[in-house]
């Protein structure tokens, strides 16, 4: 079975999903209302953000009700989405990308990265005990943990295109990148490689370390952070505009937390989270500064290469960026940045 096949056919069991479709096409040309009118309503699947709003008190300055949903990630914000019961999520750069494929309109409305993505990743290689990997060249031959229509499974296509390798110069290993279930396939030599983010990336080399597991630098850029709603959310002129105030919102609460490491490490990852300080102190530092740019001219360039990479590799049509960024909202997060300082 190809990998291309094998994809979709994970991602229809995911969205529950029985054809491949191409992307709607939709206007966005409407300008956006200045004031948020009365009783609007916004359904926001954003965790971070909501805490940071919390702590910092900034979400006392949104003038229109919130509706908090305990939801993250793609596949859970898209099925969200699908069931009309979210109205914005916040994920990396690969789940827009797939739902327009999968005939589900979203649009890219903010955009955030780190400042040095390359001295701070967001994912690291874990190297199995035993296995003979220094180098995104060694790959080759590899058993590969390999997560479909994920950040994590991307980052792993895009590895081997760097080092000259394709799909079929591996062992692609599906796996769910959830909790600690890449450590553990690891340790347990299912597989050779495997993208660690977070806390696991120190965990993985505490516990495991001591018996020969190492990591491995990727050198590429994995630190695309969106906000992204649904077309029909988006061509509601009252939640449009309350998108408009909350993207400046999310972009004062990022900066926040670049300026309160102290006070966002003992809310969030120790008090909601739960992790100890050494956790929370490791995962500051491994996140660096986060920064939300005025121009998303460079942001679609890497955002294209990325679809036609996929497409490529997965069997798709290729699609145009443009149709997955809704540029009303470009400069709306820079904007309030300077304004606020």
């Amino acid at each position: 079975m190809t990998l291309a096949r094998t994809f979709k056919i994970a991602l229809f069991s995911l969205l529950g999903l029985s054809a491949i479709h191409g992307p709607a096409e939709a206007e966005t040309e409407a300008p956006l209302l200045s004031k948020v009118p009365p009783g609007t309503v916004l359904t926001i699947g954003d965790p971070v953000t909501q805490k940071a709003l919390e702590v910092s008190g900034l979400g006392k300055e949104l003038s229109f009700e919130v509706k908090w949903a305990n939801i993250s990630g793609g596949p859970q914000t898209s099925e969200a989405f699908r069931a009309h019961a979210l109205d914005v999520g916040s994920v990396a750069e690969i789940p827009s990308i797939f739902a327009n494929w999968n005939n589900l309109p979203v649009r890219n409305i903010a955009y955030r990265e780190r400042r040095d993505p390359i001295a701070n990743p967001i994912y690291r290689f874990g190297i199995a005990p035993g296995a003979d990997v220094k180098t995104l060249a060694d790959f080759r031959g590899k058993r590969i943990a390999f997560s479909p229509g994920q950040a994590q499974g991307t980052l792993v296509l895009r590895a081997l295109h760097a080092a000259g390798l394709k799909s079929g110069d591996v062992t692609l290993v599906e796996l769910p990148s959830t909790s600690d279930v890449y450590p553990k396939a690891l340790a347990s030599k299912q597989v050779d490689i495997a993208p660690l983010g977070g806390v696991y990336i120190r965990r993985y080399i505490t516990q495991y370390g001591p018996d020969g597991a190492t990591l491995v630098e990727h050198g590429l850029r994995d630190d695309p952070s969106h906000l992204y709603a649904p077309q029909w959310v988006l061509d509601d002129p009252a939640k449009a505009a309350a998108l408009a105030e909350y993207v400046g919102l999310w972009a004062r609460a990022t900066e926040w937390v670049n300026r309160n490491p102290d006070l966002w490490i003992k809310e969030y990852y120790v008090g909601q989270q739960g992790l100890s300080q050494e956790d929370g102190e490791y995962l500051v530092k491994l996140t660096g500064e986060q920064v939300v740019p005025s121009d998303w001219s460079e942001v679609k360039k890497r955002h294209q290469e990325t679809i036609d990479l996929l497409a490529d590799e997965l069997g798709y049509k290729p699609l145009n960026v443009e149709q997955i960024f809704d540029n009303r909202f470009e400069k709306l997060g820079a904007a309030a940045l300077a304004k606020s300082q």
